[in-house]
């Protein structure tokens, strides 16, 4: 094996790193003159907070002191990957292993709300997703003058969506109305 032009003994290439092996002379102009060692500067930091942290934290503030809004019961826009799915509902946990989401497909909410204004029997999903589906998570709030999905379902059903989503699922229930 060779590299930068001199032979080196199969016992000393563990302590060169991969990216080590690439570069020769001349092989990256703005690179000359630099001395390249194994460590230096190319050491990244760790991400300063993930859901992992965020849900061993204590319960109402992640490990950098702010609030956590990913709590039971919160209302959340959920994108999934393979196969890409939209998802809105409540969440019912939220580990390192998945997500628990009591809710429906995104692309039936409208066929939902047809459904409760016309009185008729409907079934929620409860699901659990493993975290390495979950794409992105976000709250689902309103953007400037777009009410938020919760909002929306409120004005065209009367019922308040969280207090439906984190109520015990019953069989065919028709929640009444306020």
């Amino acid at each position: 094996m060779r590299i930068l032009g001199e032979a080196v003994p199969s016992f000393v290439r563990p302590q060169y790193p991969w990216w080590f092996v690439f570069l020769g002379p001349g092989a990256t102009p703005e690179l000359e003159g630099i001395e390249l060692t194994s460590g230096a500067g190319l050491q990244s930091s760790p991400p300063a907070e993930t859901i992992a942290d965020m849900v061993t934290a204590p319960a109402s503030h992640s490990a950098s002191g702010s609030a956590n809004p990913f709590q039971p019961g919160t209302m959340v826009v959920v994108t999934l990957a393979n196969p890409r799915e939209k998802f809105w509902g409540a969440i019912l946990s939220l580990s390192a292993e998945g997500l628990s989401l009591r809710g429906i497909e995104l692309a039936s909410f409208e066929d939902l709300v047809v459904m409760i204004k016309e009185g008729e029997p409907f079934s929620l999903g409860v699901v659990f997703f493993p975290m390495h589906r979950v794409e992105r998570m976000e709250l689902d709030l309103p953007d400037g003058s777009i009410p938020s999905l919760s909002q929306r379902f409120t004005s065209k059903t009367g019922l308040d969506p969280v207090t439906m989503l984190a109520a015990t699922p019953r069989p065919n229930a028709v929640p009444e109305r306020t």
